[in-house]
């Protein structure tokens, strides 16, 4: 099952009573099967798959971990940034400032990003530009501190970017735009695009 989760859901029930209402809890009351496979971030929109069975879950999920899977992000970012490149931090959880993340080249556990700049432009007279960004790790928040760490964090991350860059956007821009795997029972190599929304 593919999913378009719109900003401002969470994937999965949160910790505390008032972050209860998920993607998961509505989709599992439409249909009783449905399996998690992976998550966004509440603020994050874009494509979604879900399992319907143990066997599509287990597969699709082996995918993800063993990076078989081809994720394209979009985002908007703070300043003009040009060409492409590749981010190559690590992102631990930064537990003197929960919830947030951080980038520690000391630590052990690699995340990698590589980005591409597709048009800059402005946005109340602020140099912005659209990314395309693929994860080739799963970091909890990797692109949203990987940019930062660039020093073009996301407009509309109330995290990670300054007041100023926060109120460019009413939303984070980070958007799962593209998604491949291969059917859990035929092989076949299936695309999916989700149009992105800012």
């Amino acid at each position: 099952m593919l999913i378009h989760k719109p900003a401002g859901l969470l994937t999965v029930p949160g910790k505390t009573a008032d972050l209860q209402d998920c993607l998961i809890s509505r989709l599992v009351a439409i249909e009783p099967k449905t399996l998690l496979i992976h998550r966004l971030d509440r603020d994050t929109s874009g494509i979604l798959v879900f399992g319907l069975s143990r066997l599509g879950q287990n597969k699709i999920s082996r995918q993800f971990q063993e990076r078989q899977t081809d994720k394209h992000y979009q985002a908007v970012v703070a300043g003009h940034l040009y060409g492409e490149g590749t981010i190559d931090v690590p992102v631990v959880y930064d537990p003197t400032r929960p919830p947030l993340h951080m980038a520690d080249p000391s630590h052990s556990k690699p995340a990698l990003t590589h980005w591409q700049a597709l048009e800059q432009f402005e946005i109340n007279g602020q140099a912005v530009t659209r990314v395309k960004l693929v994860p080739i790790t799963g970091r909890s928040h990797q692109l949203r501190v990987h940019m930062q760490y660039l020093g073009h964090p996301i407009i509309g991350d109330t995290l990670y970017a300054t007041p100023e860059q926060q109120q460019l956007s009413p939303r984070l821009c980070l958007h799962a735009a593209y998604l491949s795997f291969q059917h859990p029972q035929t092989g076949e190599t299936l695309e999916f695009n989700c149009p992105v929304p800012f």
